[in-house]
C-alpha cells in the first residue's frame, strides 16, 4: 500500500479506477525531449493533486541497455499506478490533448 497516507481513511477497496502513468521512454529511436518528459510529470502531478486525488498505489521500473556503435545507452520508464476512487472527467480530455501533440 505504497503511495497511500493511512491518516486519509483511503484503502485499497475504495479504487474504482487506475490510470497507468508512464515517465521516460525505452525507445531510442524517438527518445522524449525535455519537455515531454516535463508534460509527462505534469500530468502525474495533476493527478495527485487535482480533484478526484488519485494515489500512487503502484510502480513499474523498466530499464533497457542499447548498444550503438561504440556507444552504450541506457533508457529507463518509471510506469506509475494512480488508483482514484472515481475517473476524473478531465483525464480523457488531457490524453486526447497529449496524443494530438505527439503527432
Amino acid at each position: 500500500m505504497a503511495g497511500i497516507n493511512r491518516n486519509d481513511g483511503l484503502d485499497l477497496s475504495e479504487i474504482r479506477h487506475v490510470e497507468r502513468i508512464g515517465v521516460g521512454s525505452l525507445n531510442p529511436n524517438q527518445p522524449i525531449s525535455e519537455e515531454q518528459r516535463d508534460a509527462q510529470i505534469a500530468f502525474l502531478n495533476r493527478c495527485l493533486s487535482e480533484s478526484p486525488r488519485g494515489y500512487v498505489i503502484g510502480q513499474e521500473k523498466s530499464t533497457a541497455v542499447f548498444e550503438v556503435g561504440e556507444h552504450q545507452i541506457t533508457m529507463q520508464i518509471i510506469t506509475y499506478h494512480v488508483g482514484f476512487t472515481r475517473k476524473p472527467r478531465w483525464i480523457e480530455d488531457e490524453k486526447t490533448r497529449q496524443s494530438q501533440e505527439t503527432t
